[in-house]
């Protein structure tokens, strides 16, 4: 939910509406970018903050470069990286996010962009209220926010693996299987089903025994490019096309 700004909110200056608005979006996998819609638009709407703190449309700024990818490390963001430059560079004055775990979630990231924001007078905003890194209290409230993303990835992780391994003592983990294989309906390892995937895989086969390895896992052939589908059920497969001089693991490669 987006709070709209109190009468109190006089610390934005006309310095800061001089520069750019930037709204940062992010959601942490393509899963959640494609089925769960809500936190993606609800992020988008924050355009809609930054113009009553004072903005107009024309200079606010969406960063979308980095849906689908987590806040766990910095790499790989060039949204977020991008966002670092322009506070580095003195052009932005303000800086939205629906929450900080959005922004980062490790306190590295997290104290570097507060670290600029500070440097260059630059304001941060979420959902609920305007933030001045300058400001003793501000910064103190950013900081356990920072702290509080990384330790909620911490658990989610934790959660995660107990839930990996209760399912294993029980003996009902899948793991994802190679080309060829897939998991029946009794949950045993079974071959496909599919002709055309077998066919792809078995073609391979005799080529493998030219290697010196006995269990070689990479097989190159010159046959025309192939479809193999492969899942990890019977009766649900996943089309993987196999393109020219491709090497992959378990299955035929043109």
């Amino acid at each position: 939910m987006l709070n709209a700004p109190s009468i109190c909110e006089d610390r934005v200056t006309t310095a800061h509406r001089a520069k750019l608005a930037y709204i940062y979006v992010r959601r942490s996998t393509a899963g959640q970018v494609r089925q769960h819609q809500e936190s993606t638009e609800l992020q988008y709407r924050l355009v809609d903050r930054a113009t009553w703190f004072g903005w107009p449309r024309e200079r606010i700024e969406v960063i979308d470069d980095d849906l689908g990818k987590s806040g766990a490390t910095s790499d790989g963001r060039c949204g977020f990286q991008r966002l670092i430059a322009e506070i580095g560079l003195g052009k932005a004055g303000l800086v939205l996010s629906l929450d900080a775990s959005r922004l980062a979630r490790n306190n590295r990231d997290w104290h570097q962009l507060l670290e600029l924001c500070s440097l260059f007078g630059v304001l941060i905003a979420d959902g609920e209220r305007l933030y001045d890194p300058c400001a003793y209290h501000d910064r103190l409230l950013l900081g356990l926010s920072g702290i509080m993303s990384e330790a909620e990835l911490h658990q989610i992780k934790v959660r995660l693996h107990q839930g990996e391994r209760q399912k294993a003592a029980r003996g009902e983990l899948r793991l994802p299987l190679p080309a060829g294989l897939v998991y029946g309906r009794d949950g045993r390892v079974v071959l496909n089903p599919d002709e055309e995937c077998r066919r792809g895989c078995c073609c391979c086969l005799p080529s493998s025994r030219s290697f010196a390895a006995p269990k070689p896992s990479c097989v190159i052939s010159n046959r025309p490019a192939c479809d193999c589908r492969c899942g990890r059920s019977a009766g649900r497969h996943r089309t993987r096309s196999c393109g020219s001089r491709r090497i992959a693991r378990g299955c035929c490669i043109s």
